[in-house]
């Protein structure tokens, strides 16, 4: 078997939903992957309340779900999956992403074309196409983590001395080999991580795609990234970005620290590093928390819809939506949905999305599935649309 997809869930079966249509798409736009026996899908699904299981099992039948009874938390939950894993290759993709058709078959090629190549991540975007600079990271030693934790990387974002966690001296256009890549999208070499191991389990949720980046280079690898190929990674679904977020990424960073850097610098900056968690954690206590779309759609929203024209006639027929008001000219629109289908790509949204008008809210839809969504930024909840075909 060529490709094992390892997707962790937790409440967020709509974006799941969008996120399979288009794995579905990119296992069938590869020759190899989309011959009977040469990838499988795991959804790993962490006691979800929205009743996941059921909503997406129906739609999905080749999907192999494992449900556990408890959320296990990230690493626990795809170490699950990749114990059954027989993929050559293993991608483990978060829920609330949208793939290119051509983003497998590309990632592929280039793991093949260098054997000292592990792994492989992407160009991210979120919901408004703006880029994700967790798409290529540096380890955070005992110095980059207190440059995050104190704001010296988002006051010098392109220094390679203050902004290593993002790598910000190198350009988001070009592949280049990087020290960390995100979780979100990660395709690895089953015979780096049978060396390696999987994902640590003493971390519960974040730093796990760090730790593992890290093992994977003491062993000898490079970790790439892939600039020639770019997904939608909404980010904010399936970790809400509220106070116990906040707290316990700054703590996993401390962690990772703790856990491979020793001598005396480290023994130094751990408590300024702690102290820095302390104080980011209760700035965001005092903080309100995110709402469901920063540029919420009104109810007398004026939406457009751009795609493909059978995808956009259904829609048409489910309207009104939301109190939404469809109109026919992008400049005096308050929100776009973007329906895919034959004639109009995921991969081509993605390249769209990233070209539109700021403040105009951006919402996806793969032909015949139930639901829109979207989201405004990385730092908002997503906005969901559940369609009713019976009116």
């Amino acid at each position: 078997m060529v490709l094992t997809v390892i997707i962790v869930n937790y409440n967020t079966k709509y974006f799941l939903e969008q996120c399979l249509c288009s794995l579905r798409k990119a296992i069938g736009n590869s020759d190899r992957l989309s011959l009977s026996g040469n990838s499988e899908i795991f959804v790993v699904d962490n006691y979800s309340i929205d009743g996941t299981v059921q909503y997406i099992q129906p739609m999905f039948p080749e999907i192999i779900f494992i449900a556990n009874s408890e959320n296990r938390g990230f690493a626990r939950a795809n170490n699950q999956a990749l114990a059954k894993a027989r993929g050559q290759f293993i991608l483990f993709l978060n829920p609330d992403t949208i793939l290119e058709e051509e983003s497998l078959e590309k990632c592929l090629v280039f793991l093949e074309s260098d054997p000292s190549v592990a792994a492989t991540g992407v160009r991210m975007v979120d919901g408004a196409g703006h880029f994700l600079q967790e798409s290529k990271r540096g380890f955070p030693s005992p110095w980059v983590s207190f440059c995050k934790l104190s704001g010296l990387t988002g006051l010098f974002p392109r220094s390679k001395f203050f902004a290593a966690y993002y790598q910000g001296q190198l350009k988001e256009e070009l592949n280049n080999p990087v020290e960390v890549l995100s979780g979100a999208f990660m395709m690895i070499q089953k015979k780096a991580l049978d060396k390696t191991g999987g994902f640590d389990e003493q971390f519960f949720m974040y730093a796990e795609d760090i730790d593992l980046s890290y093992r994977l280079q003491k062993a000898g690898y490079q970790n790439v990234y892939l600039a020639s190929v770019s997904i939608v990674h909404f980010k904010g679904e399936s970790t809400k970005k509220n106070a116990v977020y906040v707290e316990l990424f700054y703590k996993a960073m401390v962690q990772f620290v703790k856990k491979h850097f020793r001598g005396r610098p480290s023994k130094l900056f751990i408590p300024l590093l702690e102290a820095a968690a302390w104080l980011r954690s209760r700035i965001a206590r005092l903080t309100p928390g995110p709402v469901r779309g920063s540029n919420r759609v009104r109810k007398d929203a004026r939406t457009i819809l751009l795609g493909d024209n059978k995808q956009m006639n259904r829609l048409k027929n489910l309207f009104p939506l939301a109190g939404r008001m469809l109109v026919q000219d992008l400049n005096t629109a308050d929100e776009i949905i973007f329906c895919e289908g034959e004639d109009f790509s995921f991969g081509r949204i993605i390249r769209e999305m990233q070209l539109l008008r700021p403040g105009l809210a951006i919402r996806i839809h793969a032909a015949n599935s139930k639901s829109i969504v979207g989201s405004d930024s990385k730092k908002s909840m997503g906005e969901i649309t559940a369609l009713n075909e019976n009116g």
